[in-house]
């Protein structure tokens, strides 16, 4: 069961989105892809999930669209990660450290 893809755990779509994006603008193809690679596979992002997170990070200032050429000469929209979206994640970053050690202490506990 190993191989298997998983759902991504509630609520970390956003803080992965983020973090695809400080790595550099993507359109929304290339962040679910990213996802995917550096997940190693483990993690697949279904657009109907993907496209309401866009909506909403970008509603909260934390992303901005650009319409930007592709690879292969088409348009599409990229998005580029804000000041404010780095605040955000770096937020979230601390406390999804605090989340897994939580969790790692509640699992070695006997």
């Amino acid at each position: 069961m190993a191989d298997k893809a998983s759902d991504l755990v509630q609520g970390t779509l956003d803080m992965l989105i983020l973090k695809t994006l400080a790595l550099e603008p993507l359109h929304g193809y290339g962040i679910s892809l990213r996802i995917e690679q550096i997940s190693k596979g483990v993690f697949r992002v279904n657009p109907g999930s993907l496209f309401p997170a866009f909506r909403r990070l970008e509603r909260a200032g934390w992303i901005k669209p650009e319409w930007r050429p592709t690879e292969n000469n088409r348009r599409a929209k990229y998005y580029v990660l804000t000041d404010r979206g780095r605040k955000q994640l770096k937020a979230e970053t601390a406390q999804w450290g605090r989340q897994l050690a939580a969790i790692a202490r509640i699992m070695e506990a006997s």
